[in-house]
């Protein structure tokens, strides 16, 4: 069995998570409220986030059963125009967050199509999370949280309620998700590592 060197054990894991879902359903205000969590949240007078052009991605680092993590969250846009663009980025990625807002039917309604993009470029194996953003406006709720459940059942992915605003469930659900990416690649996926397999072979892991 290969064993990892010193300076391999040092460097975290490097874990790729893209956002996926419609454009103005919340990825960013999560990505942000998960990556920056002093920062103002979504919603206040000091927030006014524009719809995300093109990408944009953020480092997480996290503690996972006593292993650095290094989490690289990639933001795409939603808009149709930057479908193609957005899509390109789920090549080589672990982990997906697909996000609809509770208050728009259409968000959720397209979440199929997202699903088909994610196994499409990525592979059926990959970990997906499903993510009903903006629970702290049931007032305006159009989608059932039962209606999000069975979808997420039926495609076999954990699902939660979130609030960006309110700061719901945006830990916990990162939290699930990484859990499931790390024991799925537990111990393949080291940032900018090499393994020692023996004294004259060595093998250059994955790099995202």
């Amino acid at each position: 069995m290969a064993r990892l060197g010193p300076a391999a054990e040092s460097r975290p894991l490097l874990v790729k998570i893209v956002m996926a879902g419609e454009s103005c359903v919340g990825k960013t205000s999560i990505v942000r409220r998960y990556t920056e969590p002093g920062s103002p949240p979504a919603g206040s007078p000091a927030t006014s986030y524009m719809a995300t052009i093109g990408i944009d991605f953020k480092v997480k680092p996290v503690m996972f059963n006593d292993t650095r993590v290094k989490l690289q969250i990639w933001d795409t846009a939603g808009q149709e125009r930057f479908h193609t663009l957005s899509t390109s980025y789920f090549r080589g990625a672990q982990g997906f967050v697909l996000v609809y807002d509770i208050t728009n039917l259409k968000s959720f309604q397209s979440i199929t199509i997202w699903i088909n993009d994610i196994y499409e470029k990525a592979g059926d194996e990959v970990d997906v999370i499903l993510l009903g953003n903006k629970c702290d406006k049931e007032s305006e709720r159009v989608v059932p949280k039962q209606t999000g459940e069975k979808l997420a059942w039926e495609y076999g992915m954990p699902f939660f309620e979130t609030s960006a605003k309110e700061n719901v469930n945006i830990e916990h659900a990162f939290s699930v998700l990484t859990k499931e990416i790390l024991e799925k690649k537990s111990g393949v996926l080291h940032d900018l590592d090499v393994v020692s397999v023996n004294e004259t072979k060595k093998r250059t892991c994955c790099e995202f």
